[in-house]
């Protein structure tokens, strides 16, 4: 529900000019330079000249379900590392619960292979917990062939990615994290923390806690430009600032979810990024905002009239709202999800858009005219940002490149044939993702098949269960 606006104009272009050359010359992050092994022991003396007591580092990869996977390693070890280290495949094909789901082939059938790994530019920084001794790096894993795995999710965006560069086209995104603060009762029950909507006297459990989510967030270089009570009591928003460098966004949404998790165990809290934590309050979202630019950085959303959009922007909302039931499978990705989907919480059950309207899928926000953008509404807090933001880059580059119907404004919709109904189960929405052609091309059909059959094994491992409600029945 925050109200802060996301420029479209970054400051500083040098950074983007970079990742545009990396890009459109296909070459990974960690080989953008004749010699990976020098920039990553400058990287390495120069962390270690600012934290020289660090002692461990936690190495990272991110699953399926935005989990972290990894191990801990000594400060000798991290300087040779610039080689890469291994980990299994089938990271890649783990549940919510860490098991690998062996329906993928992707296990015990081919041998559990491990693939290499190489460390991501950048991402070397101090954890939440211990930060003078105590650090972490993020990897990403290649196949036989040095490419990168197409299995991992933050692969397939910078693919993405780096399509829509090639065009001339560049995302300029913003994210916006709800999640729920509770804390332990006597009875080891989750009691959540009373506060009101866009309340500042946060209960000081949670003042404390926040503060020092912020502290480590700067630490780690992430820039976060709002804290927000939420309507539902114990629910908080944190705004991340806009980025033309969306991996990094991505990188420092999954950095923020630990952060958030680690500082609030810390002080005896939990911190729940569930869509629909508790069924009678409102479920968390990540929202993102996001403008399309040129290679000069103008943004191509711009309009003289905000009652008006541009050409652009509405070709790219049509791309979005046809592939949007599809992406479902994506953007709510357990049955859990399906749960936030009702009414009364500014949460749409159809594929639609308006301006200046919360209850909308796509939303075009108020802004003046060099910061005008769309807000994309319908992820929750449990999403992987990597494949989340992936969909809505598909959905984008679908729209600019094809003559679609861009369907009317909600106040405008009257008639049956223009309501486009989500789906409303997660068996429904893997199915329109395993039929989509558009994001089956993109994504991959290898990665669209192993995403199903993992999430498929996740749902019945859930519906098989007898619930207490069923075993009090009086039958």
């Amino acid at each position: 529900m925050s109200s802060i606006s996301v420029p479209t104009q970054e400051k500083d272009l040098n950074p983007f000019i970079k990742i545009k050359e990396s890009l459109l010359n296909k070459r990974p992050e960690y080989l953008n330079i004749d010699h990976p092994e020098d920039l990553f022991s400058s990287e390495v003396n120069e962390y270690l000249s600012q934290y020289p007591l660090t002692r461990h580092i936690d190495i990272c990869l991110h699953d399926l379900n935005g989990h972290v996977r990894g191990k801990q390693i000594d400060v000798q070890s991290l300087k040779k590392i610039y080689k890469g280290c291994y980990f299994p495949l089938s990271v890649y094909a783990m549940d919510l619960d860490g098991k690998v789901v062996e329906e993928t082939g992707l296990g015990k059938s081919i041998g559990e292979p491990d693939m290499l790994c190489i460390p991501i530019s950048g991402t070397l920084q101090p954890c939440a917990i211990q930060p003078e001794t105590h650090a972490q790096l993020y990897l990403t894993m290649q196949d036989e062939n040095g490419e990168g795995c197409k299995y991992e999710p933050r692969n397939l965006l910078s693919h993405i990615i780096a399509q829509l560069h090639q065009q001339d086209y560049y995302p300029v995104m913003s994210a916006e994290l709800e999640f729920y603060l509770y804390k332990q009762n006597a009875d080891g029950e989750d009691e959540v923390l009373s506060s009101q909507c866009f309340d500042l006297n946060t209960p000081d459990d949670y003042q404390y806690v926040l503060e020092e989510v912020e502290q480590i967030a700067r630490l780690q270089s992430i820039e976060m430009i709002g804290i927000v009570a939420e309507a539902a009591s114990g629910q908080y928003e944190i705004n991340i600032q806009h980025t033309s460098n969306i991996l990094r966004l991505c990188d420092q949404i999954m950095a923020l979810k630990r952060i958030i998790k680690q500082v609030a165990r810390k002080h005896q809290l939990h911190a729940s990024f569930l869509a629909k934590p508790t069924l009678l309050k409102a479920g968390s979202g990540m929202h993102f905002h996001m403008s399309l630019c040129n290679a000069s950085m103008q943004n191509l959303f711009s309009s003289n009239d905000l009652s008006t959009p541009s050409k652009m922007l509405l070709k790219t909302i049509s791309g979005m709202i046809q592939l949007m039931p599809a992406s479902m499978a994506i953007l709510a990705p357990n049955i859990n999800s399906y749960r936030r989907f009702t009414l009364g919480h500014h949460v749409s059950l159809e594929a639609n858009w308006g301006i200046n309207n919360r209850n909308v899928a796509i939303r075009i926000p108020c802004s003046d005219q060099e910061n005008q953008r769309l807000e994309y509404r319908v992820a929750g807090a449990d999403c992987n940002p990597y494949l989340a933001i992936a969909v809505i880059l598909i959905a984008t580059l679908h729209g600019l490149e094809h003559q679609l119907d861009t369907p009317q404004p909600v106040h405008l919709a009257k008639s049956k044939h223009e309501h486009i109904n989500l789906p409303k189960h997660q068996l429904e929405a893997l199915n329109l993702l395993k039929n989509n052609p558009v994001l089956k091309k993109y994504l991959g059909k290898e990665f669209i098949e192993v995403w199903c059959t993992v999430k498929s094994a996740e749902y019945y491992n859930v519906y098989n269960q007898i619930t207490e409600t069923e075993q009090n029945w009086d039958i």
